[in-house]
């Protein structure tokens, strides 16, 4: 969606979320710092989260970047960049290892559940989710994840979800994440982020 219809969905939902992470690949590092500038008018630079750009998180001022397999390294990132908070995307547990080992204060684990961004591709289930919160970092997990699925999710051990088209596909968006809210206390989560 184009950022600025997006920036009003921000606007409603930020309070009730603990992070936001612009996941916006096609955009070349001007557009993404203009796309941080427009939002940072009405939310906190302190709950966006840049996918793979270091050099516009760390430029911006956001609260840190996310790594996928084909960024730099988190632990480079870390070192050169400690004031970021670093996430790395993770498929399974030998890469949460690695993940764990470089430093990353955090994994996106996924897709948890059969999801319409990842269509043909089977899910990691909650039996693989559950294998990878054994690991001594902060897991969130992502891909398929719903108000009705997410207390299995939590259940899990996972320290918070992602979710992306069950809010932005939504007709009403704040009460999509309300709902999100409301599955995370009722499933125990009470300390769980929603990104």
């Amino acid at each position: 969606m184009p950022i600025e219809q997006l920036r009003e969905v921000l606007i409603d939902i930020h309070p009730y979320i603990t992070s936001i992470h612009l996941r916006e690949k096609q955009k070349n590092a001007r557009e993404l710092f203009q796309a941080v500038e427009l939002l940072s008018k009405d939310i906190p630079l302190s709950k966006i989260i840049i996918n793979d750009r270091v050099d516009v998180a760390f430029i911006t001022k956001v609260l840190g970047v996310q790594l996928a397999f084909h960024s730099l390294e988190s632990g480079k990132v870390k070192k050169a960049f400690p004031q970021l908070k670093v996430g790395s995307s993770i498929h399974s547990y030998h890469e949460g290892e690695e993940a764990q080992l470089n430093g990353a204060d955090y994994v996106l684990f996924g897709h948890v559940y059969p999801s319409h961004s990842k269509p043909g591709k089977p899910p990691k289930g909650i039996e693989e989710l559950t294998r990878i919160t054994q690991l001594d970092i902060p897991v969130i997990a992502i891909g398929g994840i719903t108000p009705e699925n997410t207390k299995p999710v939590i259940q899990a051990g996972t320290s918070g979800i992602a979710v992306m088209s069950g809010v932005l596909d939504s007709h009403d968006p704040l009460s999509a994440v309300k709902s999100y809210v409301n599955a995370l206390i009722d499933g125990d989560g009470k300390s769980g982020k929603f990104i």
